[in-house]
């Protein structure tokens, strides 16, 4: 059986062009700064993200928390939304590594209102008051909705006005750029460091980068060490990483289009309930009816070959990628029909 795994866009296998890549890379000592396959990757990925320089990461959560480790002093205080991916997915890590606490905003579907962002940020020197060390945004949100850039550039002000930085978690940056339109840079000057995921819809098989100013990753590599993420001879997983860059960064339009096919086709069935205008990249979120048999549902779509995460609290996701089709998404709207209307 041919399976088609909407789980996630982290499942996706590296392309043709990644294994060649990978298997003709040029390679060496990367903590001796001397694998030019790497140099080659960040400098590409500073340049494309406007930033003065990158550091190739082995994960997402690595680099965020290595942001957070770069940017503030121990004790620090991290203003950031309460259902963000560093807040609920990272495994607490900004207590362990940075050793800062965690200032959570009520967000509008992954939206900040910056005068919220404002009225938090501590100002003065109280002994008793911890330090406002970082601003974090997420965009793409990991709900699937992007971000509009007069509130980025609004978050940008408030930032300026008292002197704290701003981290991106950009993990899907590029899907982000692509609803908007727009080049990627448009969304990262206005944050001071941005991570950005190639093993995502960039389908590079792993890796991330963390990118700021020459002097932010300077002191970021010594944390990479620090943190265990020193790596020899890493060509070999920065070579996919700069035809994900090059490549696969100019076709994520493909995965947002199927996204709203398959959003159409779902929106119309039985026992569901989707908001199509928040289906913005390649992540479909819907909610089922209390009445629906998950079990039934999930052994149906497992029946046909289907690999998918069941509902969380109800909600269920899923996510295209390069390897999903657009006769792929007819197939698995099939099955949720089906399924679904057997037991309407």
């Amino acid at each position: 059986m041919q399976w088609l795994d909407v789980r996630s866009d982290t499942v996706t296998q590296p392309t043709p062009a990644m294994r060649e890549a990978m298997f003709a890379a040029v390679v060496g000592d990367d903590v001796y700064g001397d694998d030019p396959t790497v140099a080659e990757l960040e400098a590409l990925g500073a340049r494309m993200l406007g930033k003065e320089a990158a550091l190739l990461v082995p994960t997402g959560n690595f680099g965020n928390q290595l942001a957070l480790l770069t940017h503030c002093r121990r004790g620090d205080e991290v203003i950031l939304g309460d259902d963000c991916h560093i807040v609920w997915h990272e495994t607490g890590g900004a207590a362990v590594i940075a050793g800062v606490q965690l200032r959570t905003i009520e967000s509008e579907l992954g939206v900040l209102d910056p005068k919220a962002i404002e009225a938090r940020i501590r100002v003065g020197e109280d002994i008793h008051f911890p330090r406002t060390g970082l601003i974090c945004l997420e965009n793409a949100h990991s709900n699937g909705r992007v971000i509009p850039l007069e509130v980025m550039a609004e978050t940008r002000r408030v930032a300026d006005r008292h002197g704290v930085p701003i981290h991106l978690d950009g993990a899907r940056v590029f899907n982000a750029a692509t609803h908007l339109g727009c080049d990627v840079r448009e969304i990262t000057r206005y944050a001071d460091s941005v991570m950005c995921c190639l093993s995502k819809g960039l389908a590079a098989p792993v890796g991330s980068l963390l990118a700021g100013s020459t002097e932010f990753i300077a002191r970021a590599r010594r944390g990479r060490k620090l943190m265990g993420g020193g790596m020899r001879q890493a060509g070999v997983i920065a070579a996919p990483g700069i035809v994900a860059l090059r490549q696969m960064s100019g076709r994520l339009a493909e995965d947002h289009a199927n996204a709203r096919r398959l959003a159409a086709r779902l929106a119309a069935l039985p026992g569901v309930w989707l908001d199509e205008a928040s289906v913005q990249i390649n992540m479909v979120w819907f909610r089922l009816a209390d009445s629906v048999d998950v079990t039934a549902l999930m052994d149906a779509l497992a029946d046909a070959g289907v690999k998918a995460n069941p509902p969380e609290d109800g909600w269920m996701r899923v996510v295209t990628h390069w390897q999903v089709s657009a006769a792929d998404v007819e197939r698995l709207a099939d099955v949720f029909e089906a399924a679904l209307t057997d037991r309407a």
